[in-house]
């Protein structure tokens, strides 16, 4: 008897903390068990779209709206990966990770990673440094980033099994989510 893999999606604002409990998640997992992470930001467009920031507009391109995910692209491979009996457990990872039906379905987790905005700026700021100013960072977070966020992130909040404290990179809340998700691999999950 085969089991399916245990399917986890984590979402949460931009910088708040996503990729470093996904990583802590898979790394830890990882060296017993077959773990596949989905990555939402390698499913966007970044050329295809465009927004206005509603106060100042200023015209930028619109990676934090859900239109901007190939989401038929993202659904396949992820189908694909929960399918052929090769993973134990499978990550869809991004700020819309909660925001697709089809794909939270699917889950058999739902995290959101919960961040104060003035701390996800900070992060933002410190990541765009190597390509961006301080200036253009902050203004386009304050511009778009933020009214995307309250519009189509925040509100997933509400789909989520669990919410974990994005502050801390590895806390207790990432140690007892390790060792839940743990125990549910061999359970067998009901095919879709």
């Amino acid at each position: 008897m085969s089991c399916n893999a245990y399917v986890v999606g984590v979402s949460g604002g931009s910088c708040s903390g996503k990729s470093t409990v996904t990583k802590i998640i898979e790394k830890e997992l990882g060296k017993k068990y077959k773990v596949s992470v989905f990555n939402m930001d390698e499913y966007y467009d970044w050329s295809k779209m465009k927004t206005i920031a509603p106060i100042t507009r200023i015209e930028y391109s619109e990676h934090n709206h859900p239109s901007a995910t190939d989401i038929e692209k993202l659904y396949k491979d992820f189908t694909a990966a929960i399918s052929n009996n090769t993973n134990d457990v499978v990550i869809v990872e991004g700020i819309f990770a909660l925001y697709f039906e089809q794909l939270r379905e699917k889950y058999n987790l739902k995290i959101f990673i919960d961040l104060k905005s003035d701390e996800r700026l900070y992060r933002r700021i410190k990541r765009a440094l190597e390509f961006d100013t301080i200036d253009e960072t902050a203004n386009r977070y304050l511009d778009s980033v933020r009214f995307r966020h309250d519009e189509f992130t925040e509100p997933t909040r509400w789909h989520a099994d669990l919410v974990i404290n994005g502050n801390l990179d590895a806390n207790l809340g990432t140690s007892i989510l390790v060792s839940y998700i743990e125990a549910q691999i061999g359970v067998c999950q009901p095919n879709e």
